[in-house]
């Protein structure tokens, strides 16, 4: 016995099938678009909770919530997280916010806050912070008790991690004249300039590497030492490091000397 072969269907029944399937497929999802859209609709499914997690240390819970609450949208299904992220992030003194749902009406928020390290200056005088992570953010420093114990860092814009880094790496060596880095300025040429908290010293770094510029700052450091036991340690006023074997000082009440004597030590 031979075989039978499927005789196949003509073209208009095919296309009437698929079509059919489309159809149903598409009805299908209609209903279940609907039926999500109304059950994002129902009242039980507000956020009655938002739950505030993490270290809050600048901003009191109540007040993260008025900020942020306003600017949510949706209910617990139908709201987007990234926006509510979004809105806890505006808050000020956050520098991070994660949102999750939690069933059935919660919303947890995980906050972490800048850590502000130093104040960085800006040419039209409305400063800002910057943070452990070396970003500026911008908050009211009256709410900031000990801001006139930050340094004061600044440089061009995009600038405040590098300048922050190199505030991180002189500050030690320059801890061991007995003085505080009060302020970091890195010029548009690349020029670095220190200020301490002795008698308002200045020194000019000069441009360079970090490498370049900490040899240059460790080498005047180690041979300061014997100006500063002759006349006081806040003696020094000036300093100019940008010499390739020496430095140039200016003492409070003596003027300026040339230390190329202190070559290679």
């Amino acid at each position: 016995m031979q075989p039978t072969t499927a005789t196949p269907l003509p073209v208009d029944v095919r296309l009437m099938r698929t079509a059919t399937r489309v159809l149903l497929r598409v009805a299908v999802l209609a209903v279940l678009a609907g039926a999500l859209l109304s059950l994002s609709r129902l009242r039980w499914l507000d956020v009655r909770e938002v739950r505030i997690e993490g270290e809050v240390q600048h901003n009191s819970v109540a007040n993260i919530r008025a900020s942020a609450l306003p600017a949510l949208r949706g209910n617990y299904l139908s709201m987007n997280l990234r926006d509510a992220r979004a809105a806890f992030e505006a808050v000020p003194w956050v520098r991070r916010a994660e949102v999750r749902r939690v069933w059935p009406h919660t919303l947890v928020v995980r906050l972490e806050e800048h850590r502000p390290v130093a104040v960085w200056d800006r040419a039209d005088g409305d400063d800002l912070l910057v943070n452990t992570q070396g970003e500026v953010f911008e908050v009211n420093l009256g709410d900031l008790e000990d801001d006139d114990r930050l340094p004061r860092l600044r440089g061009p814009q995009g600038s405040a991690a590098q300048v922050l880094a190199m505030w991180r790496q002189l500050q030690p060596v320059l801890a061991r004249l007995d003085g505080q880095l009060t302020s970091l300025t890195l010029s548009d040429g690349g020029s670095w300039r220190a200020g301490l908290d002795r008698a308002g010293a200045v020194l000019e770094l000069g441009r360079g590497e970090p490498t370049e510029v900490l040899q240059r700052t460790e080498r005047f450091v180690r041979s300061v030492g014997q100006v500063t036991a002759q006349f006081g340690s806040n003696a020094i006023e000036y300093a100019d490091l940008r010499h390739a074997d020496s430095y140039a000082l200016r003492l409070a009440g003596v003027g300026t000397t040339d230390n190329t004597a202190s070559k290679g030590r």
